[in-house]
């Protein structure tokens, strides 16, 4: 499962939260005193880090834009100096190639802080809105502010991408971050710890490693989101969760089977299968079956040769336990392709298991591993009740010619995160396009502009004058039927875009009612 989550981190009162890290208390903005300052001084190795994290934020300097852009481009400048090095780490956790690093996370990783930096000053600025005609002369926006400290819980399938991603968020809306890395990708891990306090500020952005056996007791639950946010209710603290769950793929008939079978291959077997959007199973009328089998087949052999455990390319599973896990859901299958394993190296075959039982295990937990089952249904139609039985997946992919029949209709009637058509996990890598889950398969969204929003609080801003009181003389008491007609006319009249033509007139239907209004009143 992979599931980074980002808060808001406030500083007192500690309680164990997420992957053993100790979350604090009050959400409220406050400065530095005794109090805070001995936080600082005694408690865990993390609950210090949070608590410095939270003075250098109070201290005011992530405010400046200058200070941000500053920051994102020493985050660039450690990707691209420290490639090798991070794509060592992916090798000794994953058995990662060395060519998939850049495309799998560091490229992405780029792109979303050359985004940040190119589009900050147009992200932070006041956001003008729609006026009334009470309001026309006056200053009305909304201003993105930053939360305060935020925790990024990495996660280990892609532990730079998932945890480095929401950092460039929460350093562009100007908030510090306290970074958790997962202990399951040990190499990773280290060296982000060693890295980010080389490039960027050490107190606003501190690297922890929490407690091992508490990570490890956490990672036992099948419900970590839930435990998550169950530690961040207790202090009214905002999460955002990207959970996975079984994301389904449905092929219809009409659809170029070869070239699906090599999208979907691609897209379940990358990583090992350990992807938080990889396709769950594949949903297919029978008479497509044997085709898309014989066609992952040929793909298997082009992508990983003969012997997928000596390919370059082909991954391992990150732990024992995972691999434990996956190889008991493989239990009392004859996989179609596939099959093969070894503990030593945690290596688990590409795998094809074709009939499985939409009740069985297999088809309950999300696999999060190199299994594909094929399930049967009759039609469309079939599909369509089989997804919405379940829960809300984070991603839904369908492959098909004839969009207008097919697509629009699962559009229409099916939920999940996203959606992507005649391909897969693509759309994670448009930072455009916000991400995230529904359900039980997330909440929030991150990615580009999205992450800067999720991470910021929109205040609300009206600047008005002291003059022209006479405008609002309505309101105030004593009432008569009069005064009731002005308000309930000024309070119905539409809102006013000022970009629009809608301003002329607003501006004339101002003018005319303050007219009447001060001839009735001598105040102004």
């Amino acid at each position: 499962m992979s599931w980074p989550q980002f808060r808001e981190f406030p500083c007192l009162r500690p309680k164990v939260a997420g992957k053993g890290f100790s979350q604090t208390g009050t959400s409220g903005r406050k400065g530095i005193n005794e109090k805070s300052l001995s936080c600082c001084s005694s408690g865990s190795l993390e609950r210090q880090a949070a608590c410095r994290a939270r003075q250098a934020f109070l201290s005011g300097r992530t405010r400046p834009l200058e200070f941000r852009l500053q920051q994102l481009h020493a985050l660039l400048k450690m990707i691209t100096e420290r490639e090798t090095d991070i794509a060592t780490a992916l090798k000794q956790d994953l058995n990662r190639s060395q060519y998939d690093t850049p495309l799998l996370e560091l490229t992405g990783l780029e792109n979303e802080i050359k985004l940040a930096i190119d589009k900050l000053s147009v992200w932070a600025a006041p956001r003008s809105v729609e006026r009334s005609v009470l309001t026309l002369r006056d200053q009305v926006y909304v201003q993105p502010q930053p939360l305060g400290v935020v925790l990024i819980i990495g996660a280990w399938n892609y532990p730079w991408a998932l945890t480095l991603g929401p950092l460039v968020g929460a350093i562009a809306a100007g908030n510090a971050a306290v970074v958790k890395p997962s202990e399951l990708s040990e190499c990773s891990s280290l060296l982000l710890r060693a890295l980010l306090p080389r490039y960027l500020d050490k107190d606003l952005y501190p690297v922890v490693s929490g407690g091992v056996s508490e990570t490890q007791e956490l990672l036992r639950h099948s419900s970590v989101g839930r435990l998550v946010m169950e530690a961040a209710a207790a202090h009214l603290t905002p999460v955002t969760l990207e959970l996975g769950g079984k994301s389904p793929c449905y092929v219809h008939p009409d659809c170029n089977i070869r070239v699906a079978a090599r999208r979907i291959t691609w897209g379940k077997f990358v990583n090992c299968g350990q992807t938080c959007i990889a396709p769950d199973y594949v949903l297919c009328e029978p008479s497509v079956q044997n085709q898309l089998i014989e066609c992952i087949r040929l793909t298997l052999l082009e992508f990983y040769g003969a012997d997928p455990k000596s390919s370059a390319d082909y991954g391992r599973i990150i732990s024992q336990r995972h691999f434990n896990r996956i190889m008991g859901l493989m239990e009392g299958y004859t996989p179609v392709i596939g099959g093969q394993s070894d503990a030593g190296q945690r290596y688990i075959a590409p795998t094809v298991l074709r009939d499985v039982p939409p009740q069985s295990r297999l088809m309950q937990e999300e696999i999060f591993g190199p299994l594909l089952p094929l399930v049967a249904v009759s039609d469309v139609d079939d599909a369509i009740r089989f997804i919405n039985e379940r829960e809300k997946p984070l991603a839904l992919y369908i492959f098909c010619t004839d969009q207008k029949a097919v697509v629009e209709k699962m559009l229409e009637q099916t939920s999940s995160g996203g959606v992507l058509v005649n391909d897969v996990l693509m759309h994670y890598a448009l930072n455009s396009l916000p991400f995230g889950g529904v359900g039980h398969s997330g909440m929030g969204r991150y990615h580009g502009k999205h992450s800067f929003e999720q991470l910021s609080h929109m205040r609300s801003c009206l600047v008005r004058s002291l003059t022209m009181e006479s405008v609002n003389l309505s309101r105030y008491p004593p009432q008569d039927r009069r005064r009731a007609r002005r308000s309930r006319m000024a309070m119905r009249a539409p809102l006013i875009d000022m970009s629009r033509r809608t301003f002329v007139w607003a501006v004339s239907a101002t003018v005319i009612a303050v007219a009447s209004w001060s001839r009735s009143s001598s105040f102004y």
